[in-house]
């Protein structure tokens, strides 16, 4: 660019940020490298948003799939985790984290694309759609296990609840606009060929995140052995109480929240009778929710307590399933619909925001992966049954005996939680222990 040209571009820059809200003087944004870590979570959330709608609608509507094949749709992707998080977390611990981030988001990017290609020379069924899902899936173990290992590089951990709750404003903000944008692109040029808008943002998230400065330790990989360190990862989780309340808790939350989510699209498209845009729209729901609670999240886990915080969230998600598996058909079942998207979007928020925290506050720098990688395995074990559950619950008696399956379990979960005083008595977020 001239010198001219760039000048200009300074000034005009300049005019222009008069009129933008200027950030507190301590606020993490302000920092170079998170604002670029925050900025691709923006741009993957918007793609995410595409895919969380187009892939279970191109089953739904496209492939006619059961409730039951919605189910095996949602364990595929599940499935790694369970088979890959513990060898995947001693890798972990072993190689820089970055580039499995990166690489992975471009991987993501590839199988996301060979949708609408399947779809295209008439080869797409349900059977490619669960290798697909498969193949996220184990990108989801590796790159999202260093994706959160990232965010400890980059943040002190001292800032993690505020860089947590950061982080889901940035997801929330995507999930106000993405929807209704996803539902109308969708309904325009159909499920399959949405899905490469996500893979382009993708894209342009790798482009964000190649170079970031990230200070990071790397172990003598000569003293390492790979069933020893395995074990000591295994260990570490079982020696700390609160990881294990943290597991159990949100493990718990997985299989009630995968038993209900996997029968909402259908609930959305053949009770209520919405069509994709209209579905889009729904979902706009989910981010009033989570930009809600993004924005208090963090006052409100101070206040409370970062235990009692994540426990109030599993309530709030119990009480969006109940009642919507309780509402009428018409306007006021799409209205309830709506209310069980901004529940969600409240309570996830407010579990995951905390539950990510307090992990991570208490384990050291060389346990990071290992630590995430077990805590990843413990809570999502009983998603993939919970998500087959919900499948056969919706096919063999109905939609709405899932989601009150998934409701009435999140608020049994929530008052055994709060009688646990482990998680109940945490109101500050901890330190790692000496030695």
């Amino acid at each position: 660019m001239p010198p001219e040209a760039n000048g200009a571009w300074q000034r005009r820059w300049q005019k222009w940020r008069l009129f933008l809200p200027s950030l507190p003087a301590h606020d993490l944004l302000r920092d170079a490298t998170y604002r670029r870590l925050w900025s691709s979570i923006l741009i993957s959330s918007f793609g995410g948003q595409i895919t969380m709608l187009a892939l279970p609608l191109t089953a739904a509507v496209l492939l006619h799939a059961t409730p039951t094949q919605m189910g095996l749709l949602t364990a595929m992707e599940l499935a790694p985790f369970v088979l890959l998080s513990l060898p995947a977390g001693v890798w972990l611990d072993r190689v820089r984290k970055l580039p499995v981030y990166v690489v992975g988001e471009g991987f993501i990017a590839l199988a996301l694309s060979s949708v609408p290609l399947a779809w295209h020379l008439g080869w797409l069924s349900m059977d490619f759609l669960y290798a697909v899902a498969f193949a996220i899936g184990c990108v989801f173990v590796t790159a999202g296990s260093a994706a959160q290992i990232v965010l400890t590089q980059v943040v002190p951990r001292e800032r993690l609840v505020e860089a947590h709750a950061k982080n889901s404003l940035a997801s929330s903000g995507a999930e106000v606009a993405g929807p209704g944008v996803a539902g109308a692109l969708i309904k325009l040029v159909g499920a399959p060929l949405a899905l490469l808008a996500d893979a382009v943002l993708l894209i342009g998230s790798v482009l964000i995140l190649r170079g970031l400065k990230v200070t990071e330790k790397r172990p003598d990989t000569q003293a390492t052995h790979f069933w020893r360190d395995l074990k000591d990862g295994l260990r570490f989780v079982a020696s700390q109480r609160l990881l294990l309340s943290l597991a159990s808790a949100v493990g718990l939350w997985q299989l009630c929240f995968q038993c209900a989510m996997v029968v909402q699209i259908l609930f959305a498209t053949r009770e209520l009778g919405l069509n994709e845009r209209q579905v889009g729209l729904c979902y706009m729901g989910l981010g009033l929710g989570t930009i809600t609670a993004s924005s208090l999240g963090n006052r409100i886990s101070r206040h409370l307590g970062p235990g009692p915080c994540l426990i109030l969230g599993i309530a709030v998600c119990g009480l969006g399933w109940l009642q919507l598996a309780c509402a009428p058909l018409g306007a006021w079942g799409v209205f309830s619909f709506v209310l069980m998207q901004l529940c969600f979007g409240v309570g996830a928020v407010l579990i995951f925001i905390n539950f990510l925290a307090l992990r991570q506050a208490v384990t050291p720098e060389p346990m990071l992966g290992r630590m995430t990688s077990t805590m990843r395995w413990l809570i999502l074990i009983p998603a993939g049954p919970g998500a087959l559950l919900g499948g056969y619950l919706g096919e063999h008696m109905g939609l709405r005996y899932a989601l009150a399956a998934g409701g009435i379990g999140a608020l049994v979960l929530t008052i055994g939680a709060w009688r646990h005083p482990v998680l109940r008595q945490v109101r500050t977020l901890p330190t790692i222990p000496p030695g």
